[in-house]
């Protein structure tokens, strides 16, 4: 006999029932600003790597041009004695070396890159066509460059170091250097831009859980947008906080001052209507309005409760035992008596009370006048489900979820519509106030089915010590739940 739909037992469907992938705003910010300043990066190396290109092979060939020159006037111009000695001056203190240029060397010319071709182009225009410009003479490396002096051909052997372009290592390490302290500063700007908005996210949920003492927003923020946007947040808190208040006292006020006359109304009946049918059906109309104001006085309740564990098969039980002289009402009840719950054990047993009183007012069997009611719990991980049904007609699927709304009743399918409309209100209101999800379903057999989701006392997430109190631990299990409805559906 299952529901149809069963809302609460459906897995990742607890707080939120979307599988709609969620993207953090942090982090969507972050991506694009580091896709930016990336795309900035490679940019600006692609132009400083052509705008070095240039420059560094016309100066590179000028240094060797003028080296040439010098070296060609010096020797031309020394004598034979004087010219040994600057050959040896200029190997050892400036690192060039001039050689005689034999006919069988063998040597490597440059490598066939852009800027290897642009340099000995610019070299044969400065030195003339026959100047030769290679790596590697009989197989010594080096910046060899040959010349001819007075028609003798010589080699002039620098280090290659002179003409050594940056290296794919050097423009990584740059690269990565930018980009890491690029992504730096993009994480610390995305935070810096979210943190308001997170923080009025925050102050938003608490609003939305009636928790209005943890929404405040700070209102001396530097940016005067936020600022703004704070105070205006803050005073529509305070706002509804009056006015919620303001409600619970009006109703509270209103259901107090009814009680009294109400008192009277039935003690002068009793004392003075002598026809006894009369007086019985005047009685049980003061009984039915005394009965609506106990409804008024719990729906304004404060929403404030302290969660502690709770024995639930000991609070149903006790419910149970209320109503047992009841004959139109047989309850068949499945709790482990071993289970328990985090709730408020006079508001659990308020709810129980409530859901009993529904199923037996329009849960009848149909063509009896009975009420087969059935209570079941299991736990689930951290929650435990319980499940209160009857066998009667159900309700439209229409009409479904606006049963739980103040004052909504259902239709001519459960007649007996004599309270204020405000049971499965009052039950719905008291299982958010204790951290709990409740929710309605029509069963594929017949019948309405009202499941319950509370948090299980008896199981403690290892190694969290945040979660060993009931408020701290039902507002981690929340933020979890939060983010794995977030997460896809596989």
């Amino acid at each position: 006999m299952g529901t149809s739909p069963a809302p609460l037992e459906t897995e990742g469907a607890t707080w939120d029932p979307r599988s709609r992938v969620g993207l953090n705003l942090f982090w969507r910010t972050f991506f694009l600003l580091g896709i930016l300043l990336i795309g900035s990066i490679l940019a600006w190396l692609q132009t400083l790597r052509a705008l070095e290109f240039e420059p560094r092979a016309i100066q590179t060939a000028q240094q060797i041009a003028s080296l040439v020159s010098l070296s060609r006037a010096a020797l031309v111009h020394s004598d034979a004695i004087a010219r040994v000695s600057l050959i040896k001056t200029m190997a050892d203190q400036e690192g060039v070396r001039i050689l005689p240029r034999e006919p069988g060397d063998r040597f490597e010319l440059m490598a066939d890159d852009a800027l290897s071709t642009r340099l000995t182009q610019e070299l044969s225009s400065r030195l003339g066509s026959g100047t030769i410009v290679a790596s590697s003479v009989n197989g010594k490396p080096g910046l060899w460059v040959g010349f001819t002096i007075n028609g003798d051909a010589n080699w002039l052997l620098m280090d290659s170091a002179r003409f050594i372009p940056a290296g794919g290592k050097t423009w990584l390490t740059w690269l990565v250097t930018a980009a890491v302290l690029s992504l730096a500063g993009a994480a610390a700007i995305a935070r810096l831009i979210n943190q308001p908005l997170k923080q009025l996210s925050f102050a938003a949920n608490r609003v939305r859980e009636g928790d209005f003492a943890a929404s405040h927003l700070d209102e001396q923020a530097v940016t005067s947008e936020i600022r703004e946007v704070n105070i205006g947040f803050n005073r529509m808190a305070q706002k509804l906080a009056k006015m919620e208040q303001d409600r619970a006292v009006m109703l509270a006020g209103i259901s107090h001052d009814l009680r009294t006359p109400l008192a009277r109304l039935r003690l002068e009946t009793e004392m003075s209507v002598h026809d006894n049918g009369a007086r019985d059906h005047m009685v049980a109309d003061i009984v039915q309005l005394d009965a609506i104001i106990d409804k008024f006085l719990d729906y304004a309740r404060p929403d404030h409760v302290e969660l502690k564990p709770v024995p639930l098969h000991e609070v149903i039980a006790s419910c149970v035992y209320a109503v047992k002289d009841h004959a139109d009402l047989q309850i068949n009840l499945a709790v482990a008596e071993d289970m328990q719950v985090l709730a408020d054990d006079v508001e659990l047993g308020r709810v129980i009370s409530n859901l009993l009183e529904n199923a037996r007012r329009y849960g009848k069997s149909p063509g009896t006048s009975v009420a087969h009611v059935d209570i079941a719990a299991k736990a689930r991980d951290e929650w435990v489900l319980l499940k209160v049904r009857d066998h009667g007609p159900g309700v439209p699927q229409e009409t479904l979820s606006s049963l739980t709304k103040p004052f909504f009743r259902g239709d001519s399918a459960r007649t007996e519509a004599t309270g204020a409309g405000l049971g499965l209100s009052i039950v719905d209101k008291t299982v958010q106030r204790m951290g709990g999800v409740f929710a309605l379903a029509n069963t594929t057999s017949g019948g309405l089915a009202a499941h319950i989701q509370l948090l299980r006392a008896s199981v403690l997430p290892a190694g969290d010590k945040a979660a060993r109190t009931p408020a701290a631990r039902l507002q981690a299990l929340r933020h979890d739940s939060a983010v794995a409805a977030a997460q896809p559906q596989k």
